[in-house]
């Protein structure tokens, strides 16, 4: 924690000498308003200093934050199996249910827990739970809290958005307009999806494949781009599980020899892209252009599972092409830990859910993807224990048998066909004016 806000401090120190006057020269130029990533929300208070206006960016989805608002605002504690808790302002398909709270036991996301369990407390240096830590004391710069909230918690955000003169989200009107508008009766201040703001040749590309080398070089994998679209070339349409989860968070590493097994006797085709250290104890690491230096560094890999499954799959150790496998027509599943930026990549791309939510907003994310767009299942209804190899053949069955999923997702596809959404572009003009009106020096 003292590392933490040493370098807040320093951040803090920074940014002061960037606006601070000058008296013995020309002052810097004035921003004319502040727009803050709600992880750096704390810095607010440096650009209040200075009377600068501020903004707050979500890089998420503005469900993730409805949510959390809605379940903190009805105090949820607890419900039995079978019992639904409807949400004021919020659509009946995204009604609280007893499996919403059966989550993993919050703490150190999975790389830094203990034997690699859910409910391990041993080694690592992660942030504390919001709650969980001494509040930050007076004087010092940084989040009150780290982490994200667990359910009925509040929101990190609520107390610093009191500061800001608007919201912007990491998505569209189009995807999420119904938790856009509940925000912005819940803060009465303007809020605006701007999103998603993913790389140009996305909108671009749509209707055909997206290189991933276009975009995003120099990352380390045991495969080519171009052996992954022979591959995938050689199967029918929409016939392939992709299988993907971030490079910070993943299944335990009891986990995922579960995973390995469940693919092995699945007779579905798959592509499994497998981060080095995945499942390793201590911080993710990422190896640009070079190799990890040690067997551990790697991490788990299910060593024999490309021989007994053969043609059938794929694994890529290290950086997958995604936007490629998700733009294929052979993709037709995405097991996932529900990210937002994996999450909109996959749906503007028309591709169903498995999901496998880890941590933070992903059980948000998942629940839209599940219960609000239907265009998913869940790997396990409950969430608080190990997945197992049976919850995975089962949800990969489950998944690539529904036609209805894969039809509701080829319709929500068209929204992202005609290029950047118009609502968004609408947004950014919407929010430009209003910034206009609010800085514009009186005539």
């Amino acid at each position: 924690m003292e590392a933490h806000r040493a370098q807040h401090s320093q951040m803090a120190r920074g940014l002061e000498d960037m606006l601070a006057p000058r008296p013995d020269g020309p002052s810097p130029a004035r921003p004319v308003c502040a727009v803050l990533d709600v992880m750096m929300g704390w810095t607010g208070e440096i650009f209040a200093k200075y009377q600068i206006p501020t903004v707050g960016f979500f890089t998420s989805g503005a469900c993730s934050s409805a949510m959390e608002l809605a379940v903190w605002k009805a105090k949820v504690e607890d419900l039995k199996p079978g019992e639904t808790c409807q949400l004021p302002g919020l659509p009946e398909d995204m009604a609280l249910t007893a499996s919403d709270l059966k989550r993993r036991p919050m703490g150190r996301p999975p790389h830094l827990r203990g034997g690699g369990g859910r409910g391990g407390s041993g080694g690592g240096g992660g942030p504390p739970n919001p709650g969980s830590g001494p509040p930050r004391p007076m004087g010092v710069f940084g989040p009150k809290f780290m982490g994200p909230p667990g359910p009925g918690q509040q929101p990190p955000w609520v107390d610093e958005s009191g500061s800001w003169i608007a919201m912007l989200f990491h998505t569209c009107a189009e995807l999420e307009g119904v938790f856009l508008d509940y925000l912005t009766g819940q803060v009465s201040k303007p809020v605006w999806g701007v999103g998603p703001l993913l790389p140009e040749q996305y909108w671009k590309s749509a209707g055909s494949l997206l290189h991933d080398r276009e975009i995003r070089s120099n990352r380390q994998s045991s495969v080519s781009e171009d052996e992954v679209i022979q591959w995938l070339d050689s199967k029918p349409r929409g016939s392939v599980l992709y299988v993907s989860f971030g490079s910070e968070v993943g299944p335990t590493a009891e986990e995922y020899p579960e995973l390995a097994a469940a693919l092995e006797a699945s007779a579905r085709p798959f592509v499994w892209s497998i981060q080095y250290g995945a499942g390793r104890r201590g911080p993710p690491r990422t190896f640009l252009g070079g190799s990890p230096d040690s067997e551990s560094d790697r991490g788990y890999f299910p060593h024999g599972l490309d021989k007994k499954a053969g043609e059938r799959g794929l694994i890529i150790h290290g950086w997958a092409p995604q936007l490629l496998i998700l733009s294929h027509p052979s993709t037709g599943g995405f097991l996932s830990h529900c990210g937002w930026n994996s999450t909109v990549e996959a749906i503007g791309r028309g591709v169903p859910f498995l999901t496998w939510p880890i941590r933070g907003d992903q059980y948000h994310n998942a629940k839209l993807v599940v219960d609000h767009l239907k265009i998913g299942h869940p790997v396990s209804e409950d969430m608080s224990r190990d997945v197992t190899r049976d919850d995975i053949g089962k949800g990969i069955e489950r998944l690539m048998t529904d036609e209805g999923a894969r039809e509701r997702a080829a319709r929500i596809r068209t929204a992202f066909e005609r290029g950047f959404p118009a609502s968004s572009v609408a947004a950014l003009d919407a929010f430009t004016d209003f910034i206009v009106s609010k800085t514009a020096a009186p005539s």
